[in-house]
């Protein structure tokens, strides 16, 4: 008896689980090539969920799914099976891998899955591990809970991605980043189906990795901020298991200073160099015209091409202005001899000579823009930060090509912006084989201004949406829709272990030298650091500066900032929107107070002092916004005067400060045109 009254509470609660669990599947992000609600009950997700495998099983496949357990567990606060040697039968998830696949992750793998969800049971099937990895997230994504408790509702769903390569560089080179923030940055990109980690190694500022042939290299060059082959090699086996490739990047003939700080003998200049303390471009450059130069690359990038798996390797080829070769007799005597016209003809030249080493050690090679010359074999990659169009032309001439305009994370642009540029747009005119020729794109994390501490904060959750727009259909362009799911993702993010939210209490409270943040939270969440290379004139700072002011703590794409403008157009278009109205009024009461006490104290407070007059600005956008709502119908009091008063605060609080800006001055001034239109016709 007892037995039966448990299973017929089972079924009612499930049943009324089921009645409201359709929708959850718009929650996802990516979102996949094909979702089909289905019909019934949901699984639950209770005590008794367990994983089976059916078909291929190895040791990556076995820990993604005891990854997935650890997380299902935090989420679900339910202590769950750790076994994955059960039947297939009476598992609740049976995970059916054709085949392993690459052991390492390679550019093409088949990353498609189809998950299928009823009532009894999930079942992943995918023909390779890393398609299974795929279907692991995504499955993840789509338990939910009610007050009954954690389940899945009914679904097909059968995905492959858009493009095969969804990358994000990270420089760790300008500012360090040590193992941990490389891997909870991996475990990000798995999350959201991300599968190519570009690891920017070298630059002027330092040599981040170990090199055993040459050792003044890393230890001359980086500060004794650099990752040892040990380390290099446990990196692409985390990577590895999660799916993802690891691309290395040795940036030369320019950027080159932290080569030649322990080899200045390569250089185009006498030395001695040293590590470059500032941001910007720089004039050491490798000299293409000695020899030594060429034995020093080919046993350094054979030693690298044996450490690092993957068949692409990048090397860099940017911003080198060749103000060094100008002023050497010596180079500018091999150019008139071998006709070599200009400084591009002679980059040209070194370019040649190191994919020859590159293909003597098997690797293919990349590299930015500048490498791109019409006598180019067709077998090297180009990537484009100059945009689309470089990228079709690349493309037109048969080259693979990889796109990073517009996806430039580190500029502070929203994420409208980045969501809507697309490797190859609606209006290319590339021809269908041109097409397939544009590989995908890479989110570009350049480190001028991050710290471990900061870094998540500037790349994520913004880069979910790059994420999505690499994966998923071309058409899935909503952008209200896509803040809407990255306001979830932000979440899951933090449970896998981001800093991007938790940083900025932390930060606050230093800054503050208390608790009590609130007010600062206000401010915070309606101001962004400055955009694009703003920062670089409006606050100067070196590679050593502590990276921990107002600018830091502020975010890219303010949460307050973007609720605020919904708000005042919901009101706008609603015309004196009712439930819009008071939420206002409490948003401008708001700032007005909490502006007041911040003009203040933080003007009393030496780390704050900087930003003081952005506190009398939130106190007086507070103050325009209640006057524009009692303006708001017959009140005499909205004459054009004050109307001309309220526009030219507005253009003045707009103006940096701090190297911050408000970014809710758009929005206040579509309030302001509104009210003061009603209030003087009113008149």
């Amino acid at each position: 008896m007892k037995r039966t009254l448990s299973g017929s509470l089972v079924f009612i609660l499930l049943l009324s689980i089921g009645v409201s669990a359709q929708v959850k599947h718009t929650d996802l992000m990516p979102i996949p090539a094909s979702v089909e609600s289905g019909d019934g009950l949901p699984l639950g997700i209770t005590k008794s969920f367990s994983v089976a495998f059916a078909g291929h099983t190895d040791d990556r496949l076995k820990a993604a799914a005891g990854r997935m357990i650890e997380r299902l567990q935090r989420q679900t606060v339910l202590e769950l099976s750790r076994s994955t040697s059960g039947d297939p039968a009476a598992a609740s998830l049976v995970i059916d891998c054709k085949g392993p696949g690459s052991a390492v992750p390679k550019l093409g793998e088949d990353e498609s899955y189809t998950l299928t969800v009823t009532a009894s049971r999930a079942v992943l099937a995918a023909p390779t591990v890393t398609g299974a990895l795929r279907g692991i997230e995504t499955f993840l994504q789509l338990v939910q809970g009610n007050r009954y408790g954690f389940f899945v509702s009914p679904v097909v769903i059968k995905d492959s991605p858009r493009f095969p390569w969804r990358g994000l560089m990270i420089d760790v080179a300008r500012h360090f980043q040590p193992i941990p923030v490389i891997k909870r940055n991996l475990d990000a990109m798995a999350a959201v189906k991300m599968n190519v980690f570009h690891w920017h190694l070298t630059e002027d500022q330092g040599f981040r990795v170990e090199s055993k042939k040459f050792p003044r290299l890393h230890t001359l060059g980086s500060d004794g901020n650099f990752f040892t082959q040990e380390e290099v090699k446990e990196i692409i086996a985390y990577a590895a298991e999660r799916g993802i490739r690891v691309v290395p990047e040795f940036d030369m003939p320019g950027h080159a200073t932290a080569w030649l700080v322990g080899h200045p003998e390569l250089g185009s200049a006498p030395g001695p160099y040293e590590i470059e303390r500032q941001p910007g471009i720089f004039e050491p450059a490798l000299d293409p015209t000695n020899e030594e130069v060429y034995k020093l690359l080919d046993v350094f990038l054979g030693e690298m091409a044996a450490l690092f798996p993957d068949a692409y390797m990048h090397i860099g080829g940017d911003e080198n202005e060749g103000k060094q070769w100008d002023r050497n007799p010596e180079i500018q005597a091999f150019m008139q001899k071998n006709g070599i016209k200009d400084n591009h003809a002679l980059q040209a030249y070194f370019n040649k000579r190191v994919l020859a080493i590159l293909k003597k050690h098997g690797k293919i090679m990349m590299g930015w823009d500048e490498i791109f010359v019409p006598e180019l074999p067709k077998d090297v990659v180009i990537h484009s930060w100059r945009g689309q169009e470089a990228l079709a032309a690349a493309a037109q001439k048969g080259h693979l090509g990889v796109l990073s305009n517009g996806y430039y994370i580190d500029l502070i642009q929203p994420a409208s912006d980045h969501y809507l540029v697309d490797p190859v747009p609606s209006d290319s005119p590339l021809t269908a084989d041109e097409k397939k020729r544009v590989l995908g794109g890479e989110a570009t994390m350049w480190s001028e201004w991050v710290s471990p501490e900061t870094i998540d904060s500037r790349i994520w959750p913004r880069t979910a949406a790059i994420a999505e727009r690499l994966w998923s259909p071309a058409d899935v362009r909503d952008v209200k829709d896509m803040y809407r799911r990255l306001d979830i993702m932000e979440v899951r993010l933090e449970n896998l272990g981001l800093m991007h939210r938790s940083y900025q209490n932390t930060l606050l409270r230093r800054l503050a030298g208390s608790l009590d943040i609130a007010d600062l939270k206000t401010l915070v969440s309606v101001i962004e650091p400055v955009k694009l290379y703003q920062r670089y004139q409006q606050r100067p700072q070196t590679m050593l500066a502590p990276l921990t002011g107002l600018i830091d703590a502020a975010r890219p794409d303010a949460e307050g900032a973007r609720r605020f403008s919904y708000l005042a157009d919901a009101f706008i278009a609603e015309d004196q929107d009712k439930t819009a109205k008071p939420l206002l009024r409490m948003t401008f009461e708001r700032w007005q107070t909490d502006g007041t006490r911040l003009a203040v104290t933080m003007n009393e407070n030496p780390a704050l002092k900087e930003g003081a007059q952005l506190g009398a600005d939130l106190r007086d956008l507070g103050k325009i916004g209640l006057e524009a709502l009692a303006n708001d119908g017959s009140s005499a009091s909205a004459s054009k005067e004050w109307y001309a008063a309220a526009i030219a605060r507005l253009e003045e609080i707009g103006k940096p400060k701090a190297a911050c800006e408000f970014v809710v001055i758009e929005a206040m001034k579509r309030l302001v045109n509104k009210t003061s239109k009603i209030a003087v016709a009113a008149q």
